[in-house]
């Protein structure tokens, strides 16, 4: 048997999103001030688990392989292009950081009852049909500065996946620490409070004041 589970990655795609969106629901992330507080650099949460997440699955997409479990030839590995990731990356990070959102957070708080989430997935889904509609155009510039071809870290620096895997962990390990200490100095990581409540607390306060100065 191989994964996923023979059925060309319908059942298997499906279970891990919902697994996915539950861990994010559960994290918080379908806060938009989760989002923007990474960003301030004062909850460190985004980071701390979207990290341990790629060292998982990492140990996983291996740990499967050396079981003969799966083929990782059968992974697909894009190939990056230089100019339009950057261009790309700073496109999605400003957004994040206005909007709060990334793709997958803005799915989770939609289906959790947030409907400026529902505003920002339209937008997205603008956005990505104007690229498409446009593609012509900027077909050269997407395809300028063209990185290796379909390589994994391992294969472009001649390590081992696990040696790669080892790396990752260090880099998080200092990453956590950082954050901690950043976390600590900044007000710490936002609480389940401030997520669901606080921009309400605030309104209503703000109303009460607002009362009191005019009557």
């Amino acid at each position: 048997m191989t994964l996923p589970l023979l059925d060309g990655g319908v059942a298997s795609g499906l279970l891990s999103g919902v697994l996915f969106g539950y861990v994010l629901e559960n994290a918080g992330f379908a806060s938009p001030r989760k989002l923007t507080a990474q960003f301030r650099f004062s909850d460190w949460s985004v980071f701390k688990v979207m990290f341990t997440a790629i060292i998982v699955a990492a140990i996983g997409l291996y740990g499967a392989s050396a079981l003969g479990v799966l083929n990782t030839n059968n992974v697909y590995i894009p190939t990056m292009f230089f100019w339009a990731t950057l261009t790309g990356g700073v496109l999605v990070g400003a957004g994040m950081a206005v909007g709060g959102y990334c793709p997958g957070t803005s799915a989770v708080a939609f289906a959790s009852g947030r409907l400026d989430a529902l505003f920002f997935m339209i937008g997205m889904m603008f956005g990505a049909a104007l690229f498409a509609s446009e593609f012509d155009v900027l077909k050269d510039f997407y395809f300028a500065a063209e990185g290796p071809q379909a390589q994994t870290l391992s294969a472009l620096f001649g390590l081992s996946p696990w040696a790669v895997i080892a790396v990752l962990a260090v880099v998080a390990v200092l990453g956590f620490a950082l954050g901690s200490r950043l976390e600590r100095a900044l007000g710490g990581p936002l609480t389940a409070e401030q997520l669901n409540g606080g921009a309400a607390s605030e309104a209503a306060a703000s109303i009460e004041i607002v009362t009191l100065r005019t009557g």
